[in-house]
């Protein structure tokens, strides 16, 4: 099932915790890891990467942005958090 406009390079889903994680990957052609790891991480908000871990009841989500040059590489973080609301679904 597919949410948003497609999916991150990675999705995780720890149920127990209610815990999603989207990673997205790029490669830094010109060396500029911290730009590379900022255009992962609005690709992700963007597209909606989260949608579907949203969809599937997940109230923690962690949103990786990494980037690679060579043998270097940076990873950046943004963290959401749901409410729940009664009778289980979520709000944004």
């Amino acid at each position: 099932r597919e949410s948003g406009e497609g999916y991150g390079d990675i999705l995780v889903e720890i149920e127990d915790d209610e815990i999603g994680i989207v990673i997205e990957v790029k490669y830094a052609e010109d060396g500029n890891l911290e730009k590379k790891c900022e255009e992962a991480l609005e690709q992700i908000e963007k597209k909606q990467y989260d949608a579907f871990l949203r969809d599937e009841g997940m109230t923690h989500i962690f949103k990786y942005g990494i980037s690679c040059y060579r043998k270097r590489c940076m990873a950046m973080v943004k963290a959401d958090s749901l409410q729940r609301q009664k009778g289980g679904s979520n709000s944004q």
